[in-house]
């Protein structure tokens, strides 16, 4: 969102660059099958084409996928949409257009939302994503002040700086103990399938059958001790510090505390495959700590929590790598 001449600027869509990327990872993956077309085995042939064929379809739709670009003015909306090697197309919504507006959230991304106007002809437009997530219900609000429209129901966003706390993930349970048995048992068996296979066929087990044994039983082990581990962490940002709540092996939970003047860095990583959906805030503390947020979201809805953040916890500029 781009606030410096009182627009408001959505994007949706890909760069040029990660799209290659993405294209290229999944060619690799379809051209790993190609072998299975130079086989007399049918059903190896059958599977190598869908393979490729699969590939081709996915590598076409990362590369034809349109990038969508909103200009929202206190009178109009401009609408520009365009696919690689495509001509822009462009369209303008008129304040007299617009009946209804509505803020649905996205099923993937818990802080993520987008705006749903309604049109005098019936026709509704969803918008790309509001990338300050941190602002959701002011830019709603002004919004709907804007273009007129009444009874705008303000969206329910943990991340909004509004919000005396914000959260970030969900609070921790742990697991049962009947699932961590059952995780556990599934290991063991999963080791010990190749070893009793040979005895039910009167062979004799290989070193590599004996060996798995002591493995799952060590698997097994470890999942009963440190299964809990796996939750993630819930934050609690509020103005001063941020609360952030773990769970022991054993289930118990932990608590550690982080102050502004704690923090020697703060900055944005990628947890992921994508920079749309698997970033992350982490915060180094000068005894040494790093802290990992839970997954957020795009790189910009990251970037706009951990200058929050920054905010509230007075962290000094030398320290913001945001």
């Amino acid at each position: 969102m781009d606030d410096a001449t009182n627009d408001i600027r959505l994007r949706e869509g890909s760069s040029i660059a990660q799209r290659l990327v993405m294209s290229g990872f999944a060619a690799a993956v379809a051209l790993c099958f190609t072998p299975g077309l130079f086989t007399h085995d049918t059903l190896e042939v059958i599977i190598s084409v869908v393979a490729l064929l699969l590939g081709a379809a996915f590598v076409g739709g990362i590369m034809l996928a349109p990038a969508v670009v909103w200009i929202i003015t206190p009178n109009e909306i401009l609408i520009g949409q365009q696919r690689p090697f495509g001509k822009l197309r462009t369209r303008i919504v008129t304040r007299d257009d617009i009946t209804g507006l509505q803020v649905p959230g996205s099923k993937r991304a818990k802080a993520r939302f987008h705006l749903a106007f309604t049109l005098a002809s019936g026709e509704r437009l969803t918008s790309p994503p509001i990338s300050d997530v941190t602002h959701v219900r002011e830019t709603v609000a002004r919004i709907a002040e804007q273009f007129g429209v009444p009874n705008v129901e303000a969206p329910v966003n943990p991340l909004d700086a509004s919000n005396p706390e914000m959260h970030l993930g969900e609070p921790l349970e742990p697991f049962s103990a009947r699932d961590i048995r059952i995780v556990a048992l599934i290991a063991v068996a999963m080791c010990a399938v190749p070893y009793a296979y040979k005895l039910w066929r009167g062979l004799s087990p290989g070193p590599i059958d004996i060996m798995l044994l002591p493995i799952g039983a060590i698997a097994a082990f470890a999942v009963h001790k440190y299964a809990n581990l796996v939750t993630g962490a819930f934050w609690i940002v509020r103005q001063g510090d941020i609360r952030v709540e773990r769970l022991w092996g054993d289930g118990k939970p932990c608590t550690d505390y982080i102050e502004g003047r704690d923090v020697k860095t703060i900055m944005v990583e990628r947890r992921g495959r994508s920079e749309d959906e698997h970033c992350i805030v982490v915060i180094r503390t000068h005894s040494g700590q790093r802290f990992r947020s839970p997954r957020i979201g795009s790189r910009l809805e990251a970037r706009a929590v951990g200058a929050e953040i920054v905010r509230r916890l007075g962290i000094a500029p030398e320290n913001d790598r945001i």
